[in-house]
């Protein structure tokens, strides 16, 4: 299948023919025919070029609640697109297949922005309320996402990032005029998780304040026996999205083996309540999930 190589935003020209993408903190700096961390930014000729742009991988019909989100229309049902690549390397993600172990031959689709907003048009009928960007990480496809945006806000429909907030801050404002709502995963609160995974956790918290102050978030915590499942860290999360504002809502979901983690046991049901129990010291909205 041919692929639409668009020319990307957010990027310098550096010497010897590499370029520096800006889109998210990893700042790759890339040589002509090498892709950044995320496997579809790629340096051809110099021009940095958005090798994702159009490819499909998952286009459903979900409830909203689904992605999570419990206080952003609910009841309510939105079209969720994915494509493929992601700029973290989780050994537990639940959709390895498109997000890290991605071949060129992966199964997608290329469809226009057009097509996307028609597509969302054509659900409204059975309660789509607009358009998720979820699956794998959305904002690495940041061009395709903005043009559809755009297109979907136009059409009094509703945007909305499932996303591991890892993105910079101009890249970011760029884009929220156009997104109704985000969950956004603090995947941990240790700077050492973070790192595992091949990020900082201070951009991620860079990311919810940013949104906060812009549209609705809600935010994810994926709990993980011996990684993440403290109580002190769980205080921790929450007094700091409490500084921002006690009524987030925060899921806290229930882990199970999947990936490079399946040595890892299922999170017990009961530590997923005791981590609920302390987050509602701190936040007035906390929900269980996967169990």
């Amino acid at each position: 299948m041919i692929k639409i190589k668009k020319e990307a935003k957010f990027y310098e020209p550096l010497a010897d023919g590499f370029v520096k993408c800006n889109l998210c903190p990893h700042n790759c700096s890339l040589a002509s025919d090498k892709t950044g961390v995320c496997g579809v930014r790629r340096n051809n000729g110099g021009v940095l070029t958005a090798e994702s742009y159009g490819a499909v991988t998952s286009l459903a019909l979900d409830p909203v609640e689904k992605k999570p989100l419990y206080h952003f229309y609910p009841g309510s049902k939105i079209l969720s697109l994915g494509s493929y690549g992601c700029n973290f390397h989780c050994g537990f993600c639940q959709n390895y297949h498109i997000s890290i172990d991605y071949t060129e031959n992966a199964p997608y689709r290329i469809l226009s922005p057009e097509d996307i907003a028609a597509a969302s048009l054509e659900y409204a009928e059975k309660g789509n309320i607009g358009m998720a960007y979820t699956y794998n990480e959305p904002l690495i496809n940041f061009e395709f996402i903005y043009d559809c945006a755009g297109l979907i806000s136009e059409q009094g429909q509703k945007n909305v990032l499932v996303t591991n907030g890892y993105i910079n801050r101009g890249p970011l404002e760029t884009l929220l005029p156009f997104i109704h709502a985000m969950n956004i995963d603090i995947k941990s609160f240790t700077p050492a998780f973070y790192r595992e995974i091949g990020g900082r956790l201070k951009d991620v918290l860079a990311t919810v304040e940013t949104a906060a102050q812009k549209c609705h978030v809600e935010v994810t915590t994926l709990v993980i026996p011996g990684k993440n499942d403290s109580v002190e860290e769980m205080q921790l999360l929450t007094k700091w999205l409490a500084g921002i504002s006690r009524s987030i809502p925060l899921h806290i979901s229930r882990f199970f083996p999947s990936h490079k983690w399946r040595h890892i046991p299922a999170t017990p049901v009961e530590t997923v309540m005791r981590l609920v129990d302390a987050a509602r010291r701190n936040l007035d909205f906390v929900y269980p999930g996967n169990c």
